[in-house]
């Protein structure tokens, strides 16, 4: 009898605990806070929505964003995530999308890097929680983004300022991070506002990231002009830029907010 009655007991016990489980993985799924799409990732299905929905050209409305409830599930799920990459790809659009979520969310929390010292707490001192670390935009930047060794990154992380690159209305996703990571820099690149190839001046005139950056830029195509060149849709500005015929000129950083925020 004692051991029919534990038997009965221990299945009893297995379906309640199997009757928990699935629960809990409802009222996760519906809170945008499903486990891992594979391994250490992180659902990027409701970020993508997200940012479809609140971001146009560039210009971010941080209020649409504040409003979302899949905002702060994505930022959980960030916090939460282990971080187990199954190629280079998964782990660079993991960074890149924290990067920028993180941001807009040091945005929403009161920081701005519109001023030196608005700049110093935003990169350097707010931090984020990241596959349960915390961690700072500067150490993401710096520790984790830039040794992946590929210099379209840059063009893919938002500092939610006007001379930043513009903000994707989508996530970055492993399966197509190449060709996103090609147009990005190439939208950058050919961005008049941002870059102005001036053949009749003889001058480049182009965003101070290639000057913060070179290095990366040098390493990645030999020399600045060349990995100007390699992007650059104007065939004449290429052509002056591989022969050597565009001296280089940084343009001012506007670092004001990219979009609307109330603040409220």
């Amino acid at each position: 009898m004692r051991n029919k009655i534990g038997t009965h007991h221990t299945m009893h016990t297995l379906k309640n605990w199997r009757c928990a489980w699935l629960l809990a993985f409802a009222l996760c799924a519906t809170a945008g806070l499903a486990p891992a799409a594979h391994g250490g990732l992180p659902d990027y299905s409701g970020w993508d929505q997200l940012l479809l929905q609140n971001v146009r050209d560039g210009y971010v409305d941080y209020d649409g964003i504040r409003a979302d409830p899949q905002f702060d599930a994505f930022i959980a799920a960030l916090a939460r995530a282990p971080g187990e990459f199954g190629s280079p790809a998964e782990e660079l659009a993991y960074y890149i999308n924290a990067y920028n979520a993180f941001a807009i969310r040091g945005i929403l929390d009161g920081y701005s890097p519109d001023t030196r010292f608005g700049r110093f707490r935003f990169f350097k001192t707010r931090t984020f929680r990241l596959a349960g670390e915390n961690i700072t935009l500067d150490e993401l930047e710096h520790q984790r983004i830039r040794p992946m060794g590929d210099a379209r990154s840059h063009f893919a992380i938002s500092c939610a300022s006007i001379s930043c690159p513009r903000l994707l209305n989508r996530a970055y996703l492993p399966e197509t991070l190449d060709a996103q990571l090609d147009d990005a820099a190439r939208r950058f690149v050919n961005d008049i506002t941002r870059n102005d190839f001036d053949i009749a001046q003889r001058t480049a005139f182009v965003s101070p990231i290639f000057d913060w950056f070179h290095e990366d830029f040098e390493h990645a195509a030999g020399t600045l002009p060349e990995f100007l060149a390699r992007y650059t849709e104007e065939p004449a500005a290429r052509a002056a830029l591989l022969e050597g015929r565009l001296a280089i000129r940084h343009l001012p950083y506007d670092w004001d907010l990219n979009g609307h925020y109330s603040g409220e």
